[in-house]
């Protein structure tokens, strides 16, 4: 039996994901030693495997590359292969300012960024993002915002980039589905509560167009929401 398309109605596994992802980024996505590093320095150093998957990486580079963005705001460091992903489509004059609470991950992403040779172009503010963020006032408004830190402050977190972004400008905000569990009723948690609260004030907010983008790939089954700045 097929589904509309030709496409298998098959069950598919965490196994199928994988091994689509794999098979269509040994098409896609070169072999880069800078990112490989990064992820194993993560290992090394303790950081857990919660970096974006290289797919989604390389979707935020290229989103970033169309919107030929120069100033991109980034919540959430960890280790900075998402921040190295963003640094790759700066043009020279760009600059990234991320934000990590963890002394000990902003220390291990510096030393990416060194190794991948992107220091020059990224800022990390050490310190808890709902404080810091209210500091910042730019002399030139951010083109794009990637959200990926602690989900009850998602809100906050986007509200502070709306502000911070220009017209027309992007934000991301990560891991906004979880595996299903922000759509069951009966399931609550203060990371899913985080995830509707932003769901239920982007409803009837005029200044965003947003959408979720669902993703079941090495990373398992997640998703990201993608909104527009009007």
């Amino acid at each position: 039996m097929a589904t509309q398309g030709g496409c298998s109605s098959r069950q598919t596994t965490f196994d199928d994901w994988k091994q689509s992802d794999s098979y269509h980024n040994s098409f896609l996505l070169p072999k880069d030693d800078a990112l490989d590093a990064a992820l194993k320095n993560n290992r090394e150093q303790g950081l857990p495997d919660i970096s974006v998957s290289v797919a989604q990486g390389k979707l935020m580079n290229l989103v970033a590359k169309s919107m030929k963005a120069k100033h991109i705001l980034e919540v959430g460091t960890l280790g900075g292969y998402s921040t190295i992903w963003f640094a790759k489509a700066l043009p020279a004059d760009g600059k990234v300012i991320t934000f990590e609470i963890d002394e000990h991950h902003a220390k291990v992403a510096s030393q990416n960024l060194e190794a991948a040779g992107f220091l020059d172009k990224v800022s990390i503010v050490v310190g808890s993002a709902v404080q810091e963020l209210p500091k910042l006032q730019p002399e030139e408004p951010f083109d794009l915002a990637f959200i990926d830190a602690d989900k009850p402050s998602n809100l906050f977190y986007f509200r502070e980039a709306k502000r911070l972004l220009r017209k027309g400008g992007v934000i991301i905000v990560d891991n906004v589905v979880w595996n299903g569990s922000v759509a069951d009723p009966n399931l609550t948690d203060e990371n899913i509560e985080g995830v509707r609260t932003l769901l239920k004030a982007i409803q009837g907010d005029e200044e965003v167009e947003a959408t979720t983008i669902g993703i079941a790939g090495d990373k398992g089954y997640d998703g990201f929401l993608y909104a527009l700045r009007k």
